[in-house]
């Protein structure tokens, strides 16, 4: 059986998105959601080359108790600084147990 490595102890909370027209486009919305519990590991990130260009994209892994709450195009954030992470793929349900969650997730930097 799986037992979680890190405790639970980095506060998150989850952003809903929401699709809305505004101005005839539409577009995303996100909303506060509920606050959760989980281990929160970047392990440095993940290191890409495109074009010729090194890079370092800030990836993390989440592992929570189960929440059927979280889906893949919500978004988390972390409460101790306010940083947005994206879901990436679906949260996966270890071992179909429905106990414990593990999210990949990317940073949402920038603003263009």
């Amino acid at each position: 059986m799986y037992k979680p490595s890190k405790p639970f102890i980095t506060p998150l909370q989850i952003l809903h998105a929401e699709t809305k027209k505004i101005n005839g486009v539409v577009t995303k919305v996100y909303t506060d959601g509920e606050v959760i519990n989980g281990s929160f590991a970047t392990y440095g990130g993940t290191e890409t080359m495109v074009n010729g260009v090194y890079s370092i994209i800030d990836t993390a892994t989440i592992e929570t108790y189960y929440t059927d709450k979280i889906k893949s195009d919500d978004r988390i954030r972390r409460l101790t600084d306010g940083a947005v992470f994206e879901i990436k793929g679906e949260p996966e349900n270890i071992e179909m147990r429905f106990l414990f969650l593990k999210i990949k997730v990317q940073r949402v930097k920038g603003g263009a």
